[in-house]
C-alpha cells in the first residue's frame, strides 16, 4: 500500500513512519520540517518537504501526485492550546482550512481511506467519569474546535472514502522528534534535570484526572486503522487515566525527585474510555510506566534534553510555522 502521511517528521510521524516502512509500506512523508528531519532516509521512502497550504494551492497538480496513493494518514497540524492562542488565524488555516482542502483533493483523487489525528481535548469540561465517543462535543480553545470542525468536515466525505477519526488522549513517551511540553514527557524529565516534579493540580488537590497513550501505542493505533479500512467512524484511544499526584509519584517511584504541588484553578477532570477500539482488537502494549522508563533511558544516553527545540510554543514563537503533531 502506498500511504501519505502529513506531519510525518512530527513527535508521532518519527515514530509511525517506520512502522509503515516495516510493515511494508511505501510511504511519503509531506512536512514542512520547522522541527527538522530525525527518520533515516530509507528504501521505499519518499520526503517531501513542503508546507501542505502551499501545495494545496494548486489543486490539480495535487490531485494528480494524490491519484497514486492509497491512503492518507493526516497528522499535520497546530498542536496544542498554547500554540492554537499564539495565532489563532494560522490554527485555523492549518487544522481547518488545510484539512477541508486535503480532504477534498483526496476524494477527487480516488484516495480510499483517510486517517485523521484528532484529540480527546475535543469534549471539552465534562461533567461525566467516563467519556465516549457518542458524547456531544464541547470544545474550549481555539486548538479544540479546529479539530472538532476538522472532524465534521471528513466526516462528510464518509460517503466518498473510508474516514477514520482517532482521538487520542495525552501522548507520552520519547520520539526521534522529541516533544517535553507534555504531562508525563515534562515531568519526567523535571525529575531527571531539576529532581522536582511540578504537580500542578486542581485547587482541592491532586484528584484532576487525565487520560494518557503511549506514543507506541498511538502509532499503533494508527497502523491497526489502516490495515482495517472498515473500521471507519470514530474511536477513543487512552488507555490510563492518572491524576496528576498519580503521574508525579509514579515518576518518583522511578526518579529520585521531590514532589512540589502547584494548585491551579483549571478544573478539567475526566477519564476516556476507549472500550469501542479495544472491541475492535487493538491491544496496547505498553503503560505510561513503561513511557517513563523510555525516557529515562533516552536521556540518559543523550538523545534529548531539555530544550526549546523540544516545546511546540517555544519553537513557533522563535521561528514562526506549524507544529507537527
Amino acid at each position: 500500500m502506498r500511504v501519505l502521511c502529513t506531519g510525518g517528521c512530527g513527535y508521532k510521524g518519527s515514530v509511525l513512519v517506520p512502522k509503515l516502512l516495516n510493515a511494508g509500506h511505501i510511504v511519503s512523508v509531506l512536512d514542512a520540517q520547522w522541527f527538522g528531519r530525525h527518520i533515516e532516509e530509507k528504501p521505499g521512502l519518499i520526503f517531501l518537504q513542503e508546507d501542505l497550504r502551499a501545495l494545496l494551492a494548486h489543486v490539480e497538480p495535487f490531485c494528480n501526485y494524490l491519484r497514486s496513493h492509497d491512503a492518507i494518514i493526516h497528522l499535520a497540524g497546530i498542536a496544542n492550546d498554547p500554540c492554537g492562542e499564539l495565532d489563532a488565524k494560522l490554527t485555523w488555516e492549518v487544522n481547518v482550512l488545510a484539512t477541508m482542502r486535503l480532504a477534498d483533493a483526496a476524494a477527487r483523487a480516488g484516495v480510499k481511506q483517510f486517517i485523521f489525528a484528532s484529540s480527546a481535548s475535543v469534549y471539552g469540561i465534562k461533567g461525566e467519569e467516563e467519556i465516549r465517543e457518542d458524547m456531544t462535543l464541547e470544545p474550549v480553545s481555539d486548538y479544540n474546535k479546529t479539530k472538532m470542525v476538522a472532524e465534521r468536515v471528513l466526516l462528510s466525505y464518509a460517503d466518498k472514502m473510508a474516514v477514520q477519526i482517532v482521538r487520542p488522549a495525552t501522548v507520552c513517551g520519547w520520539s526521534p522528534r522529541m516533544r517535553v511540553d507534555t504531562m508525563v514527557n515534562m515531568l519526567t524529565t523535571q525529575a531527571i534535570e531539576k529532581g522536582v516534579i511540578t504537580a500542578h493540580c486542581g485547587e482541592h488537590g491532586g484528584g484532576l484526572m487525565r487520560p494518557n497513550i503511549t506514543i507506541d501505542d498511538v502509532t499503533d493505533v494508527y497502523l491497526h486503522m489502516l490495515h482495517n479500512p472498515k473500521l471507519t467512524g470514530v474511536y477513543n484511544a487512552g488507555f490510563e487515566n492518572l491524576s496528576a499526584m498519580e503521574t508525579a509519584e509514579l515518576i518518583a517511584s522511578k526518579v529520585p525527585a521531590r514532589i512540589e504541588i502547584t494548585k491551579v484553578k483549571d478544573k478539567r477532570s475526566y477519564r476516556v474510555n476507549s472500550n469501542k477500539l479495544l472491541a475492535t482488537g487493538f491491544k496496547p502494549r505498553k503503560t505510561v510506566a513503561d513511557a517513563i522508563d523510555d525516557l529515562v533511558v533516552a536521556h540518559g544516553e543523550g538523545r534529548y534534553r531539555d530544550e526549546d527545540r523540544c516545546w511546540n510554543l517555544r519553537w513557533m514563537q522563535q521561528h514562526g510555522g506549524a507544529a507537527g503533531t
